[in-house]
């Protein structure tokens, strides 16, 4: 008797969670309006002298396509090594694009930098994860090293 009595119950549960997986996935697919990852220049340009220049050519855009502001304070962009930039106080506002260089130099509009003295993205292979503050996996974007040094990940 009580396993006829639980059946419909974990049935219910069961169709329920299938209900709900599309939506809880839909939070980590990629460009369905808000925040989402853009062009990646993982390559720098020339040869990787680990010079400021060298470093700063190499970059991650991350694009706002909502119609209002998004505060990413406590974002991360991450690698596959697990490399980690974690935004500080940054609005980005709606339709624009903040631009993650790897190297040193003073954030302003459009531009943070990460201030590392050496590269982060691998040219031969590597993963881009935008991860918002609560840990969900906002977007993320790959690449094998054949795209000629850069991605874009639209």
């Amino acid at each position: 008797m009580r396993i006829r009595a639980v059946l419909p119950a974990v049935t219910a549960a069961a169709a329920l969670a299938v209900t709900l997986l599309p939506a809880a996935s839909a939070h980590a697919a990629p460009h369905q309006g808000g925040l989402h990852l853009g062009y990646i220049q993982y390559d720098s340009p020339g040869r990787d002298t680990r010079t400021n220049s060298s470093l700063n050519a190499e970059w991650v855009n991350i694009h706002n396509n909502s119609s209002s502001a998004i505060q990413l304070k406590g974002y991360k962009l991450k690698d596959n090594t697990g490399y980690t930039y974690t935004f500080g106080s940054y609005r980005i506002g709606a339709g624009k694009t903040v631009k993650v260089r790897t190297g040193k130099g003073t954030n302003g509009a459009g531009v943070v930098y990460w201030g590392r003295g050496s590269y982060v993205w691998n040219n031969t292979g590597d993963k881009a994860r935008l991860i918002k503050p609560n840990g969900v996996l906002r977007d993320s974007c790959s690449w094998t090293g054949r795209e000629g040094g850069a991605k874009n990940c639209h």
